[in-house]
Formats: C-alpha cells, sequence, structure tokens
C-alpha cells in the first residue's frame, strides 16, 4: 500500500488496494468508524484514516469480541448445548432386555447407582433409515421427553432423564462375547425401574384364579387416578392398554410409554388418526374421526373388563372383524353375570359410543371410590365356575 501527505491535515495513510466498498463488517474498520474516523465514499480508494485519530485499545476490543463470537458458534457445533433432560451416559449401564415394543426396546439398567428402565428408540438398521425417516423419530421422541419430564404423580413412572444420542452405550450380547453397539443416532429415556413388571403380564398369571375384587378396585383406582392427573394437564395417552401399565414391589400400578401421548389439541380436528392399540381403541379413532381426551376413556373401560376378568377381549376375532364390529356392531367384551351391579356400570358409561356421554376420569375415580369390597364380588375362579355360578351369559354386547 502506498502513502501519500495531505497538505493540510498532516500524515495521513490512504488506502489505495481497489475501488472495492470498504468491509464495514470487519470489527477494525467498525472501530475505527465508530471513533468518528472519515470513511469517505465508501470505496478503498478514497478512504483516509488519521494515524493519529485510530484507537487502537478499541481495535484489540473489537477484534477480541469478534474472535469470541466465531470461537462460540465453532464450540456449538462441536458441542451442542444439552438440554436440562440429557443425562450423562458414562453413569448408565445396561444389564438385559426387558422387554420389545412397538416403539423401541426396553432394557433394565443401572444410573447413577439407582435401578432403572431404559427405553431404546429404534431406527432400524444403521444406514437403512432414510434422513426424514431419522428426523421424524427424533422429532417424535423429543415430543414423549417433554410430556413426560413434567410430570409428577404417584401412578405415573418417574421421568431420570434422556439423550438425544448412545454412541458411548453399549448393549448386552446375548453371548458372553463383548457388548454390541447402538447405532449412535439412536435415542433413549431413563425412567424408574419398576420391578413388578406390566399389569398385562400379572392378569395373564392370575387368568385361572383371578382376583379378588379389592385388588381389582385399587388397580382401576391406581389407572384411573393416574389418567385423571394426565387430563388435568391437557395430556391424552393415546395407548391406554395393560401392557403400559407397570407395578411395583407393592402392587402400586403406575402409567408408562408415553411414545404416542400428545399434548390435547384445542380444536379437536387437530387430532385425528389410528393411534394407539387395536381391542383398546374407541370407536371414533377406528373410524377416522376427531377425538380428545375421551379415548382414553373408552381404553380405560376396556382394561377395567380386563383388570375384572383377567382375560383378552375378543380372544376370537381377527382385527379386521373387531374394527369393523366395535364401530358399526357396538361390539363390546361381555361383562360376566358375577359381576357387581356399580363395576359393570362403569365399564358401560366408560365405553359408550358416543364420546360426549362418557365420563370424565375425575368422575371414574368417584365412581370406583363409591364401588362396595365389603361383600366380594370379585370374578369366580376357572375351578369354581362348575359350582353353581355361570358368569357368562351367551350374548355378547355392551
Amino acid at each position: 500500500m502506498d502513502s501519500k501527505t495531505s497538505s493540510s491535515n498532516g500524515n495521513v495513510a490512504e488506502a489505495e488496494n481497489s475501488n472495492n466498498p470498504v468491509d464495514n463488517s470487519n470489527p477494525i474498520t467498525k472501530a475505527m468508524a465508530s471513533n468518528g474516523t472519515d470513511v469517505g465514499d465508501g470505496t478503498a480508494k478514497n478512504t483516509y484514516f488519521r494515524a493519529d485519530k485510530i484507537d487502537f485499545k478499541s481495535w484489540d476490543i473489537q477484534l477480541e469480541k469478534h474472535l469470541s463470537r466465531v470461537w462460540s458458534k465453532e464450540k456449538e457445533r462441536v458441542n451442542p448445548v444439552k438440554e436440562e433432560w440429557e443425562i450423562d451416559l458414562a453413569k448408565l449401564d445396561l444389564k438385559c432386555v426387558v422387554a420389545h415394543g412397538t416403539y423401541g426396546t426396553v432394557f433394565k439398567g443401572v444410573y447413577d447407582g439407582q435401578d432403572v428402565a431404559v427405553k431404546v428408540l429404534d431406527w432400524g438398521e444403521d444406514g437403512m433409515a432414510t434422513a426424514a425417516e431419522t428426523a421424524a423419530l427424533r422429532v417424535s421422541f423429543k415430543q414423549e421427553v417433554a410430556v413426560w419430564q413434567k410430570l409428577d404423580h404417584p401412578n405415573v413412572t418417574k421421568f431420570i432423564g434422556a439423550s438425544m444420542g448412545t454412541s458411548n452405550l453399549r448393549i448386552p450380547n446375548k453371548s458372553s462375547g463383548p457388548h454390541d453397539s447402538l447405532p449412535p443416532r439412536a435415542c433413549c429415556v431413563v425412567v424408574e425401574y419398576l420391578a413388578g413388571g406390566t399389569l398385562k403380564s400379572f392378569l395373564i398369571r392370575n387368568r385361572r384364579r383371578k382376583l379378588a375384587l379389592k385388588v381389582v378396585i385399587q388397580l382401576a383406582l391406581d389407572l384411573s387416578r393416574g389418567l385423571s392427573y394426565l387430563h388435568s394437564k391437557k395430556i391424552v395417552h393415546r395407548d391406554v392398554k395393560t401392557e403400559n401399565m407397570l407395578l411395583d414391589t407393592n402392587r402400586i400400578l403406575k402409567i408408562a410409554d408415553f411414545g404416542v401421548a400428545r399434548v390435547e389439541a384445542q380444536n379437536p380436528r387437530d387430532m385425528t388418526g389410528e393411534t394407539g392399540t387395536l381391542g383398546y381403541m374407541a370407536p371414533e379413532v377406528l373410524d377416522g374421526k376427531p377425538y380428545n381426551r375421551k379415548c382414553d376413556v373408552y381404553s380405560f373401560g376396556i382394561c377395567l373388563w380386563e383388570i375384572y376378568c383377567c382375560d383378552m377381549p375378543y380372544p376370537d376375532l381377527s382385527f379386521a372383524d373387531v374394527s369393523s364390529a366395535v364401530v358399526r356392531q357396538h361390539l363390546r367384551p361381555e361383562i360376566p353375570k358375577c359381576c357387581p351391579a356399580s363395576l359393570a356400570s362403569i365399564m358401560r358409561k366408560c365405553w359408550d359410543a358416543n364420546p360426549n356421554k362418557r365420563p370424565d376420569m375425575d368422575e371414574v375415580v368417584r365412581l370406583l371410590e363409591a364401588v362396595d369390597t365389603s361383600k366380594g364380588g370379585g370374578m369366580i375362579p376357572e375351578d369354581q365356575v362348575g359350582q353353581g355360578c355361570l358368569c357368562f351369559g351367551p350374548t355378547r354386547g355392551p
């Protein structure tokens, strides 16, 4: 760069590299401009800087700020800011597979010295899922975590934390060999571990001997109170079934698996689509109509029947037959004759074809609390059915 001397202002440095405009994003140029230096008509050729007016300290400050912003952006790219619910995977040790579900695999593990259940969201084989599919799964996972992390109720499984990646996790191998690695793009959610297993497995174990009415009501109240709490938070579970309910060692029931749960839309038409498990799905959901929290009430009614009977609804019908019959023929599980009238009434109210006629879950809680369990009334065990009690009649329906 050449220098010239100005006759009126003493020594002045002139920038004569080109006719290109001055880069005003440059922190040094900004510093000089901010200190009253004449920058001419905006071209390097006609820009003069008074050396005695240049504030070199300001240059240093501006340059330091500029470099700090660059370094911060690079740090965020390499080490993104963690969400408040993200856990330290170094403290998580997976032990064994507990269950395989629709939305992932559940492991038993230990996190920071505490027994936990770890749900890993399956992405399919590494490299098989498209970018769009992976993105959709990650959004779904974040939605589940957003729902779960804010919940605090004795009948809802306690959320501990989650991770948007599993690159540091090792899954137990079935053999005695080394552990397998999870795809780095997989995600996991960590919750309290409940040793009692699922409600469904508990009912299967009691299929022949059945449950005392007091136990039926206790389980039903646990479930109804948990759902009432979710609905008070404007959350619709959308997949209420006995497989998604867990028991602790004291047989306390807790709602789990919020994989398809969502905040209830203000406009019911925003909530459509077949979401849930066939056999528990409300008619309006099966029919593709708009729905709200009352779809959970319907599913609860089916669960209540299942808890009382320790049996599966519609065991002899195909999925297609169930879907059609529930919507068009108002098919419902057959209520045993030995079922107390008060409990049978709750079942019928909950699975009413008209969602508007179904009670809210807080009302269901009150109805269950009013059931008299002092005189028995539980389902008759199978080995006693031939001793004068015919629990089921010849007809099916509500």
